[in-house]
Formats: structure tokens, sequence, C-alpha cells
């Protein structure tokens, strides 16, 4: 699937009036953003694959993808055909992201359902596959973090998409999955020049809940931050290089940054003090300096 460079994450592109998503989702197309992502939440039904619907219905061309389907809240077969559904209506648009979430979250609305991660994700890939018509394994990404999922990612979906990583982990991930797979990380963006509001903001949205879900904070301690950055809230360092905030040049340069370390595609979760709003004047102001999507009819470079 061609992505393009940048694409837009929001969660609000599924909570906001149904009408305004509608009509924001035609706009992110206009402005060249090459794909949309949503997230799955911690929801059991099918309302993602509605909201998906949605989306895909507004726009002409661009991809649409999950990020991500909490795979322990659907049955193998139960997203399969909720996937074939999409794919009826839309051919060729949906890209199913899915992943084991974590902890804390899952055991907040399955309680003793989360176990030995790994060996499951493995399990219900194997569900995915046995199911009469699968999921296509180029039509899907796995959220990957560490090493071993990330491997998994590389050898059993189109590829990879992390969330809320620093470079570092960008080059390292593109190590690990090799040249020919897709990395696509998610990165939180504040479009605001001046530091202490942007870092109030930051290390808000970090606390709730990323940075106490250990799956993030390992990470972020596996590449570049120690246990002091992560105290209190988040030191300076670990808040700037979590998330961009600045101008239109900053927020570009970072996006290079993850694109020069191996990345693909670059999806932007902007951040704003109303976090239920939809942040279309932000994403007016970022598709002017960001750039833009190569045309769906020429490959990625990569």
């Amino acid at each position: 699937m061609q992505l393009g460079r940048v694409g837009i994450w929001g969660r609000y592109l599924r909570e906001a009036d149904a009408g305004e998503i509608v009509d924001a989702a035609a706009e992110l197309e206009e402005l060249g953003f090459g794909a949309i992502w949503v997230p799955g939440g911690i929801e059991s039904d099918e309302s993602v694959f509605t909201d998906v619907a949605r989306l895909l219905g507004a726009t002409r061309a661009t991809p649409v993808a999950t990020g991500i389907v909490n795979m322990w809240l659907h049955e193998p077969a139960a997203l399969t055909r909720a996937f074939h559904q999409v794919e009826s209506d839309h051919p060729g648009r949906f890209l199913l992201g899915i992943g084991i979430s974590h902890r804390p979250l899952v055991e907040g609305v399955r309680p003793g359902k989360f176990d030995r991660p790994f060996a499951a994700m493995l399990r219900y890939l194997d569900g995915l596959d046995a199911q009469p018509t699968p999921v296509p394994v180029g039509r899907r990404v796995i959220a990957a973090l560490g090493p071993k999922m990330l491997k998994v990612s590389a050898g059993r979906s189109l590829g990879t998409h992390p969330y809320i990583a620093p470079v570092a982990h960008t080059e390292f991930a593109r190590a690990v999955i090799g040249p020919d797979a897709l990395l696509a990380p998610g990165i939180p963006v504040i479009l605001d020049t001046d530091p202490a509001p942007a870092r109030d903001l930051a290390r808000r949205f970090l606390a709730n809940p990323y940075s106490r879900l250990p799956n993030y904070s390992n990470m972020w301690l596996a590449h570049g931050f120690t246990e002091a950055d992560l105290a209190d809230g988040g030191s300076d360092a670990l808040v700037d290089g979590l998330v961009v905030w600045g101008d239109e040049a900053r927020i570009a340069a970072r996006i290079e940054d993850h694109l020069q370390a191996g990345a693909d595609h670059v999806c932007l979760h902007v951040i704003e003090p109303d976090r239920a709003r939809l942040p279309r004047e932000t994403w007016r102001r970022l598709a002017a300096a960001l750039p833009k999507s190569p045309s769906r009819d020429q490959p990625n470079d990569r």
C-alpha cells in the first residue's frame, strides 16, 4: 500500500461529530496527507470498523489504517469478517493494524486475559491465517517495540507501527526488520514555540497514560533515556525526544530525522489542549510545510 511520507493519527477522528469527521477526512486528503490512522481503543465491539468505513467513504483514494486494534478484544474470525466487510466496500484502501496493547489497559476491561503476550500474538496470527479467507499479510501491520515483535512484524505482516518512539528507536527498528518491511512510526506533535506551555502539554499527554505503561518506559530506557529522565513527569530531554514541539520547520525536521533513520511513513498525532477537538487549523499549517506524499502511481523511496 502506498501510504506516502506523512499521515495523520487521531482519536478525535473517531470521537468528534460524525459530520465534522467526514468533512475533516476529505480535507486531509486535499491537504496531501498520505494516510489517516485511528486507534482501535479498549473496545470489544466493531465500532472501529464503522468509523474506518466512514473515513474511507469520505475520501477518494487515501488509505485508512488502524493503529491499533487490540487483539485481546477481537477474536480472529470476527476480525477477519470485519476486515473483509470494509474491504468489499472500499477495496485496497484499508490497512489493519493490530497489537498486544498493554497489560494495565487490557486487565482493566478483561481481567486475567493478558498472558504471555508474545506467544499469544503468534497464536493470534495463526488464527488469522487459518480463516477461510484470511486477512492478507500485506494488508496488516503489527505494533512492535522490542526486537522479537519487530521480527514477527517483518515476517508475518507488511511491517510495523511503533508509537511515541524516539528517532533512535526508528533506526533500531529498521535494522531489525530489514530493508523491505514497512516502518510507520507515530509521533506526537505540538505546534507551539513557547517552551513552557508546550512542554507542560507534552508532559500531561505522556502522563495519561503512556509513561505509566511499562512497554513504553522500557523502550525509552533502551533507546537513550535514563530512570532520571522518567522521574517527576519526565525530563526536558525525554519530553523533547518523544514529543516534537515548535514551529512548522522544527516539526518537519523531526519527521525528516525519522525518515532518514529508516521510516517509510510518519503519522502525526497533533496534541492540543482540547484533546477532543479536531485540530484542523494545525493540520493546514503543517501541510503547507511538510514533504508532500509521492504520487500513488509511484513506489515509495524504500
